[in-house]
């Protein structure tokens, strides 16, 4: 990557993992706290929790067209004032109904899908990936650092000082979007990496998708849910205080992660994803069997809440790769965004029916329930076909291209190339390609560049 590309990519990075960082640190103390408030009840701290992901799953889809006609840093600097603005609300609150109203705010600043079309408006077709890549891992470092950070900054400053932390980390974000983000030159929808309208319902249609949205959606709902139960049986079994439960969560989420490595190695490498997909949902069965029925014994909570997350881990890294394989070539951007759309309603149901399971029927009912969705996750997933692994590629094509039926058959016939869409209006040619079989050289001598 050039100099600007490092640039875009460690900037947009930083706008993404402020924000996410923000939303995701009163997971592991919210419901430690949240009865103090008034009116608080355990379906209403579930609430609180997932709202958010309710309202940023309604407008993420829609802002990320508008971003298309009005521009993108318009989009991303209005959604994260509305974030601030949320945040404002929910620091300030006296009641359970301010932090659910300001939660609720802070969702309706959705800006994942107007973010990643502004990196690929900025960047060459043939880094676009890595730039998603980059993105991508500033979520993962920034929820593994929010279990850590948000009982710190509580312990400091209280419930409302995480808000006030998030307030500030939306400002800090603002920042970067108007003076280190730089400016696109040219503004378009971009098919692998942007949402097109047009293509929503096909993949909407495509049954392959839609159980990978279900999968998605069922792995944020119990991930939600845990963390209704979670903090306080750290607090209550193990006699931790809050401040203190970095403990646990530092070294579960360090030594969860050097076993999903592996397991995505075998996945990706030697081409075993959707075998390794469900083992790892038998892993969430099983923690949460574990979690339901041994939770007073506070290995067992440990072991439980470790197995959980080696699967998280390992299902969070390679279900975008699987919808990357699943999608058309051309509806691959449009694919990402229905899945990231599944993936924060499944949020806010974890939060909203889960709150409600743990009020009526305890930690054991709450994590049975979580059991079982995985279960149906798993019925669901055993269908999936196995994916063919092909390579995304994008070519920029000759100015002096003329016949483009013609120079299609073409592409089609070069050794390793499966499929094949022309987009005119674009000059580009989206690829998917076998790497082992596929002749650069006559790619190379069709197009100007070869991503």
């Amino acid at each position: 990557m050039n100099p600007l590309e490092w640039r875009v990519a460690l900037s947009l990075s930083s706008v993404y993992a402020v924000r996410m960082l923000g939303l995701f640190m009163i997971l592991p103390v919210f419901s430690l706290y949240a009865q103090k408030l008034p009116g608080a009840t355990e379906a209403l701290t579930g609430l609180a929790i997932g709202i958010y992901g309710f309202t940023q799953a309604l407008l993420q889809i829609p802002l990320g067209l508008a971003s298309d006609r009005i521009g993108r840093k318009p989009v991303i600097i209005g959604g994260l004032l509305v974030f601030a603005l949320g945040s404002l609300v929910a620091a300030l609150a006296d009641s359970i109904w301010l932090i659910i109203i300001g939660r609720t705010l802070q969702g309706m600043g959705a800006i994942a899908a107007a973010t990643m079309a502004l990196a690929a408006d900025l960047v060459r077709e043939e880094v676009r990936a890595r730039i998603m890549a980059f993105i991508g891992m500033s979520i993962g470092i920034s929820f593994m650092v929010a279990m850590i950070l948000g009982p710190l900054v509580n312990a400091w400053a209280g419930l409302s000082g995480i808000f006030w932390f998030t307030l500030a980390l939306s400002l800090i974000g603002i920042a970067l979007i108007a003076f280190v983000v730089p400016a696109p030159v040219q503004v378009r929808a971009h098919r692998d990496a942007g949402i097109l309208r047009g293509q929503v319902w096909n993949v909407l249609r495509n049954p392959t998708l839609l159980r990978m949205d279900a999968g998605v959606f069922v792995l944020h709902l119990i991930m939600t849910a845990n963390f209704l139960a979670i903090p306080r049986l750290l607090r209550e079994e193990a006699q931790l205080a809050s401040v203190e439960h970095w403990k646990i969560y530092l070294p579960v989420f360090v030594i969860s992660f050097l076993c999903a490595v592996p397991m995505i190695i075998m996945a990706e490498k030697y081409r075993r994803i959707r075998q390794m997909l469900l083992i790892s949902i038998v892993l969430l069965i099983g923690a949460e069997a574990l979690l339901a029925t041994t939770y007073p014994h506070i290995v067992l909570l440990v072991a439980g809440v470790l197995v959980f997350f080696i699967g998280f881990n390992f299902l969070e890294a390679v279900q975008p790769s699987l919808v990357a394989k699943y999608a058309a070539i051309d509806s691959k951007g449009t694919a990402m965004g229905v899945y990231n759309s599944a993936q924060f309603l499944g949020i806010f149901t974890g939060g909203a029916l889960g709150g409600l399971v743990h009020q009526h029927w305890g930690n054991t009912g709450l994590f049975s329930f979580n059991a079982g969705m995985a279960l149906l996750w798993l019925l669901l997933a055993w269908r999936l076909p196995q994916p063919k692994f092909y390579t995304s590629q994008i070519i920029r094509l000759e100015n002096s291209v003329g016949d483009w039926h013609e120079l299609q058959e073409n592409l089609s016939r070069i050794a390793g190339v499966h499929e094949v869409v022309i987009v005119a209006q674009e000059r580009l040619a989206y690829l998917k390609v076998d790497k082992s079989q596929l002749d650069t050289d006559a790619l190379r001598a069709i197009s100007e560049t070869s991503a």
